[in-house]
């Protein structure tokens, strides 16, 4: 009996083990009350719910090969090990059909199945295809740069940066370009990502089908001030969306080529605030912009790039592929 409780004691947690355990799992509990649309496992449009979906069937498979190799692992390492008694032992062995069939065949037959489905929904992700809606899709015009993202909206004449408001239902066309070095443009909750690069211009079309607050961010490392590269993608509804068209307008800061010079330069969008009165948490918003901005930033590098994507996309080739700002 004294064995016996002596046992139960040492099993149960001491209080400080108990804190420790607790500590420990604090960051799994936090992560379970982030706020949405921080990634594609919570989608607010079509590509990224594809997305999502294509991440479980690809895990799906691929577990057919991880979870026996997780189980098999310990249990040949037991079985075998050199104290069992009933182990079989054969050195002359060296051949099995069976044995060779399941260790080829099943990981061959998992990766032809991850191809085709990889492939397939690539395809139907393709950025520069137009997302079917029933009606026209908003152009904005994003161009990269240290450490800031500039949205500007052609049809309705405002620009923004630091926010991002998308009309929840209606597709959004993005042209990209960058005036610095090669970016990375994402928001995880629609899916997707694309370069921006300097005298190119690329495109990406998404949708969100729900409001909320996304996260957009450029995701590939171009300078040490790159972490704040971040901005807030407003999906909001129609009637809001226009609201806030007018609100935009309404005010009194033109992006003419004295405010583009100050925007462009290198730093983060809280460094603005010493020229521009706003608060970071709503984003710099200018009431006009030069219509003609976005080309400008492209012929800077590349002139006749700029040429070719006056006032539409890239096209598409023959073939396929896209078309690119290359001469």
């Amino acid at each position: 009996m004294r064995i016996s409780s002596r046992w139960s004691r040492a099993a149960a947690p001491r209080p400080a083990a108990r804190r420790r355990a607790l500590l420990a799992l604090a960051p799994l509990v936090l992560l379970a009350g982030c706020g949405s649309g921080l990634g594609v496992l919570d989608p607010h449009g079509p590509v990224a719910a594809t997305q999502r979906d294509l991440l479980f069937e690809v895990t799906a498979w691929m577990m057919v090969v991880v979870v026996p190799a997780i189980l098999l692992v310990p249990f040949m390492a037991w079985r075998y090990r050199r104290t069992a008694r009933r182990a079989a032992y054969r050195p002359d062995w060296d051949f099995s059909w069976p044995l060779e069939i399941a260790v080829w065949g099943v990981p061959a037959l998992v990766v032809c199945v991850l191809a085709f489905l990889i492939l397939t929904t690539a395809r139907a992700l393709d950025p520069y295809a137009p997302i079917p809606a029933d009606q026209p899709p908003l152009e904005v015009e994003v161009i990269g740069l240290d450490y800031k993202w500039l949205f500007v909206y052609p049809q309705e004449n405002v620009a923004s940066i630091g926010v991002l408001a998308l009309p929840v239902g209606r597709p959004v066309r993005f042209r990209l370009t960058s005036d610095t070095v090669m970016q990375s443009f994402m928001i995880p909750a629609l899916g997707s990502q694309i370069y921006a690069m300097a005298g190119m211009v690329t495109e990406l079309n998404l949708l969100a089908d729900r409001p909320g607050v996304l996260l957009g961010q450029n995701t590939q490392f171009n300078g040490f001030g790159f972490q704040a590269q971040k901005f807030d993608a407003l999906a909001m509804p129609a009637a809001d969306f226009a609201a806030w068209i007018a609100a935009a307008k309404a005010g009194d800061r033109p992006l003419d080529q004295g405010a583009y010079a100050i925007v462009s330069q290198k730093g983060k969008l809280a460094d603005l605030r010493a020229r521009f009165d706003f608060d970071p948490a709503r984003g710099l918003v200018f009431s006009s912009v030069d219509p003609a901005l976005f080309s400008t930033v492209v012929a800077r590098y590349r002139p006749d790039a700029a040429r070719r994507h006056e006032g539409g996309g890239a096209p598409h080739d023959p073939n396929g592929s896209h078309a690119y700002a290359d001469p």
